[in-house]
Formats: C-alpha cells, structure tokens, sequence
C-alpha cells in the first residue's frame, strides 16, 4: 500500500464515533468562527465584491454565497465564501505551520452540504476534522520550508486540506478521497509574488481559488475522474514539487485517525496577521497600563523572528501601506494603530485609517528588527520598547500572542466576536445568538446546510 493509499483510506474509514469530545468542540469552534468571520466579510470587505459578482453570474443553485440573498452553484459558492474567508484576515491560524487550515475548507463543506444534503451535523464535523488535520499533517511533515520553491505556503496547505474534507463529506472511499487530491492537486498553487507586489489585493481573497478547486475536485473524483496513486510521495508528486521531496511520512500517518491536529489551532482576538498580534497585544497592554499619550512617543523599537520578517519589510511599504490588507500584515501600522486608538478592530481597517496622519506619524517611528536566534513561539511572539520624548521608556515581551491553545480564547469570546461579525452582513442572521447556539450544538443538527440557509 501506498502512503497516499494508507492514509486516504484512513480518513475514509473515519467515523464520527472515532472524534474525541475535544475534537468534536473544536470543530464547532471552527464552524463558529469562520462562518462568522464570512459573514462579516459579505459587509465590510469591497474585495470580495468581484466574487461574489462572478458567482452570481454562475447561475441559480442549491448553495449561498453567505451573508447575502444569493443561491448558487455549489462551486461558485465556495469562490465566494472563499474569497471572504481570508478577506478580513480573522480566522483561525495554525501557528505550529503558519497557516490557515480552515479558509478554503469551511466554505467548500457549507457549499456542499447545502446542494448534496441533507448533511447532518456528525457527518460534517467529521469530514471538517479530517480536512482540517490533513492540512495541517502535510505542513508538519515537511522539512523543507516551501518558500524556498518560490511559494506562498497557506492557500496551497489548505486548498488540499479543502479537497480531502469535501472529499470525505461526500462519502467518498480512500481511491476517491486519493482522486480528489490529485485533482486539487492539478489546480492549487500560489506564488510568493502575492508577498512582494503593493498594490495587489490577492492576498486577502487568496482562498476562492482552492475552495472552488475542492469543491470541483471532490465532484469530479466521485463522477469517477482518477488522479494519481501517489499524489503526496510520488516522483514529482507534492513534497517533491513544493518541499524538495524531504518530508517525514511518520507526521502524516502517526495519529492518524485518532489525534487531531484541530486540537490546537489559534482563534484570533484581532482582525490581522496572526504575526502582528503579540505587538498589538504589547501595546495595547503598555497604553492601558502607564497611559501612554501616542502624541509624546519619540521611538519605537519592536524585534521579530524569521517568521515575521514579511510582516516588517520593506520598511517603507509597512509604515505607510496602500491597501487594506497590507496594512494587516505589517507589525509598524497594526501597533500604531493600537496606541493611538486604543483598539484594534474590524472598525479598524478602513480607508481613512490608512490616510490617518496619527497612526502613520506613529508607525514612522516603529524601527523593526528580527531576532533569529529568538526562543519565543514562531510567528506568535515578540519585544517592544517605547521611548517617550521625555526619556521613559516601557518595555514588553509576548512568547505566545493571546488565542493561542495555551492563551485561548473562551467559547464566550468565540460567540461575542460571531455575533459582532455576523451583524455586518449584507443580510445578517435574524437571530445571531440562536445560529451561534445552533453551531456550537452542531452534533444534534440534521440539515447543517439548511441552517446557514
């Protein structure tokens, strides 16, 4: 048996009965949270329009474009709901790979469930745990980083976590399941260009593409399409394409079926790059607690790791970004943004922020620098130092930004922010906290694609 073969016929023998209660919470925490994420989305984010303009004009269908009054194909709904995913950078994270395993898989299983249904809750959160795990095994296993293929690591991480769990909703068998990833496989990629050119919006709808390629993929495999016996270990399968063929097989198939990297994904406090939370969260702490008066700062000093060296170069671009979503992945506008205005939310990020002479008088002031040898958490920590005009200085350190599994997040705080997000819908939910109660109750649901309906 193959490698590819054992563990897709892992994944199709898993059944809900196998899903620790841990696992099972978790996975309604992430249906929680990304469908509230997509709902807020619908309203706040002009990027998406384009999308949701092209699923429109895919025709009438069984599946919605959440967050508005469309019905279509199931295909264009996962571009849709892809594309606000990641569109106000609030999902969930997986900060042991840096990622977002959920992004592209969420929005395909919505989808799904609602044109092939009636899916019931078990079901779903099974096939979302699988996906999700798949995701996350295939960037652990691997030991060489991608980028240095020129790749932007998490939609393709994730577009094929997508297909495995699309795959397994719809019953396929491990053949099927092994089809749908070489398949996805034949459609998912993104350049690291998304990282280096200013004026693209990409990078916040990056995940339409491998949400329809899942939704495609998992169709076409159970129409009977065959893809490859050895789509991840092959010749010039995935950790030969995008890892130099070095991975270690026993990440992808230890556990397998029964622990569930689920478990331990980070749910984010701030609608930003999971690598600039530790700087908001030291600044927000060091204004509260010594009332600094943005107005008095003469510098500001922050290091970071390897990791997050994208979020502070080029300098230029960070200080003064052009566009929304550069302006959550940069450390200098993200902490400015905390000082001056005390918070930093989804009224956060707007037009006039980006032109807002406070916050860039401030994050002009942010010298970053990286600490390669730093012991912190990868991605997830960081130091600050605030000098005053007047000489005083304050200083800080976060190991592990809050909503991370050691720092989480509580399933009120989950709810809260659900609620928050899915109040800025083009069409909000009637009753947000009943859908929030309905989705945290998910195993006693018998149409999870009627809910979101």
């Amino acid at each position: 048996m193959t490698l590819s073969e054992d563990i897709c016929s892992t994944i199709a023998r898993l059944q809900w009965a196998d899903l620790p209660a841990s696992t099972r919470r978790a996975a309604c925490h992430v249906l929680l949270d990304a469908s509230g994420v997509i709902l807020g989305a619908s309203g706040l984010s002009e990027e998406v329009r384009p999308f949701l303009a092209l699923a429109r004009a895919s025709g009438i269908g069984p599946s919605t474009a959440l967050g508005t009054a469309m019905r279509v194909p199931p295909a264009a709904a996962a571009l849709a709901g892809g594309a606000m995913s990641h569109a106000l950078d609030y999902e969930d994270a997986f900060d042991i790979r840096p990622g977002h395993p959920n992004a592209s898989l969420v929005p395909a299983l919505i989808a799904l469930a609602q044109s092939e249904g009636p899916i019931d809750g078990p079901r779903f959160l099974t096939a979302l745990a699988a996906g999700c795990d798949f995701a996350c095994r295939i960037g652990v296993a691997q030991r060489q980083a991608m980028e240095l293929g020129g790749w932007y690591p998490p939609p393709i991480v994730a577009g094929l976590g997508a297909a495995v769990g699309a795959a397994k909703l719809l019953g396929l068998d491990g053949a099927g399941i092994r089809d749908a990833l070489s398949l996805a496989l034949c459609q998912v990629t993104m350049p690291g260009e998304i990282k280096h050119s200013p004026g693209t919006v990409i990078r916040a709808v990056r995940e339409s593409f491998p949400a329809q390629a899942a939704v495609t993929s998992a169709l076409l495999a159970r129409e009977g399409v065959a893809g490859f016996e050895e789509p991840l270990e092959g010749k010039d399968g995935f950790f030969a394409l995008y890892a130099g063929g070095k991975f270690d097989s026993a990440d992808l198939t230890d556990g397998l079926g029964s622990r569930f990297w689920i478990d331990h994904l980070t749910f984010k406090a701030w609608p930003s790059c999971r690598g600039t939370h530790p700087f908001i969260e030291m600044a927000l702490d060091l204004r509260e607690r010594h009332g600094i008066d943005a107005a008095g700062i003469a510098r500001i000093t922050v290091t970071c790791d390897e990791i997050q060296r994208m979020l502070i170069e080029p300098a230029e671009r960070k200080q003064a970004p052009g566009v929304l979503i550069d302006a959550k992945f940069s450390v200098q506008f993200c902490t400015a943004l905390a000082l001056v205005r005390g918070r930093v939310d989804l009224d956060s990020f707007t037009p006039a922020a980006l032109a807002d002479p406070a916050v860039l008088s401030v994050a002009s002031k942010v010298q970053a620098k990286v600490d390669s040898a730093s012991n912190r958490h990868p991605g997830s920590g960081g130091t600050i130092e605030i000098e005053m005009v007047d000489g005083t200085l304050f200083q800080a350190e976060v190991h592990n930004a809050r909503g991370c599994p050691e720092n989480p997040l509580s399933e009120a705080d989950l709810v809260a922010k659900f609620v928050d997000c899915a109040a800025r819908a083009q069409v909000p939910p009637s009753d947000p906290q009943q859908l929030a109660r309905a989705i945290l109750a998910l195993a006693d649901c018998d149409d999870v694609g009627a809910l979101f309906a």
